[in-house]
């Protein structure tokens, strides 16, 4: 175990660990504490406790001292420094026509570095602007390119549920977030209602995701054949929370719904095996002499009109043969009478082969052709 403070700066979510070196730190306290950029002013959001020594990201930074009223004084004053350089940023954005939001701007403690945050779209060439902004402040600029999600967690604001965005809030890190979370918990896979202020799915979708994956795994199947209490019927909806199930019951005419507890259905067999069978059973009746305008079970049973039926499809799919219409409604055909080449009418094959050539475009001589 070793003894450490937690600081966080500028509000932001994240906070650190820092060496307190004998210290006694209280919570809301501000301090002076060493980082990789030189000093910064901070804040303790929890003061001197014990943590593991696997949980502490080396090197281990320490607490410089408490925060006198002479540095208090120079952190107001670099938080005004900061919104004349968010001015400044902006305008010169705007005159060099860079495709960029200017987001946030922070000065280091030591009032020799700026750090200018923005969003964009794609990369940037923002050479002539780091001059133009060097020569102004007199200072060290950096330009540093964020993604929506730090934007949120920069400016802050509300949530839909109508408290502060978690990210500026607690969060730390941002954990990855898919819309198959949002099935798995039965919410509605419309963007506008599931996605935060910064445009990407909400965060707050990853704090139940390990108790629904929990629950689905005890829960039954929709669609699935069960047995209940009450008699035999179909799952059509579940609800997690309460552990129940939505079941249509089959008890003749009109179906009826009732919601029983998990712990009362008992499994019979899964929907795609409960249609298999009404579907042999449908096709066992038609085999067996059913009529042919027997009702089938409604949304499993055999289609007809344009679809071939049941039978045919038995037959191997060929269509069932009519039965000849009666002799008196059939329409008499005159009939063909052989015909028999004559002297008369000139029937010689031989003739009838010559004349043909004759008649031919560019017949040669010799082969029936004009001479």
């Amino acid at each position: 175990m070793i003894e450490v403070v937690s600081v966080k700066f500028k509000n932001r979510g994240k906070s650190y660990y820092f060496d307190p070196r004998g210290q006694t730190v209280e919570t809301g306290q501000a301090v002076i504490v060493e980082t990789s950029k030189g000093q910064e002013f901070g804040e303790c959001v929890r003061g001197n406790f014990q943590v593991e020594k696997d949980k502490v990201i080396p090197p281990l930074r320490p607490v410089i001292r408490p925060a006198t009223a002479e540095d208090q004084k120079t952190a107001a004053e670099n938080r005004e420094k900061e919104q004349v350089a968010f001015r400044t940023g902006v305008e010169k954005i705007r005159e060099h026509g860079l495709d960029m939001k200017l987001v946030d701007v922070e000065y280091n403690f030591e009032g020799n570095k700026i750090l200018f945050f923005f969003t964009s779209d794609g990369r940037v060439d923002f050479r002539e602007l780091v001059r133009d902004l060097a020569g102004i402040f007199r200072a060290r600029i950096e330009l540093r390119q964020i993604g929506v999600r730090d934007e949120a967690k920069m400016l802050g604001g509300l949530g839909v549920c109508g408290k502060a965005f978690c990210c500026s809030q607690f969060l730390d890190d941002f954990q990855p977030v898919s819309i198959k979370m949002a099935k798995t918990q039965n919410l509605s896979l419309n963007p506008t209602k599931i996605s935060g202020a910064c445009g990407r799915l909400m965060c707050c979708l990853k704090y139940e995701q390990d108790a629904y994956e929990e629950l689905v795994k005890n829960a039954p199947k929709v669609d699935s054949y069960v047995e209940t209490p009450e008699g035999k019927g179909t799952i059509t909806e579940i609800n997690l929370l309460r552990q129940k199930a939505k079941i249509r019951l089959e008890k003749g005419g009109d179906p009826a719904v009732s919601y029983f507890p998990f712990e009362e259905i008992a499994f019979i067999k899964t929907g795609k095996q409960r249609r298999a069978e009404i579907v042999a059973e449908a096709k066992e009746r038609e085999a067996n002499g059913g009529r042919e305008g027997d009702a089938a079970p409604r949304g499993n049973g055999p289609r007809t009109g344009g679809h071939r039926s049941l039978q045919q499809s038995l037959d191997g799919g060929k269509p069932k043969p009519r039965p000849p219409a009666p002799q008196a409604d059939r329409p008499k055909r005159p009939e063909k009478k052989a015909h028999t080449p004559t002297e008369e009418s000139g029937g010689d094959p031989a003739k009838k082969q010559r004349r043909r050539r004759r008649k031919r475009p560019g017949g040669k001589p010799g082969e029936g052709g004009a001479e």
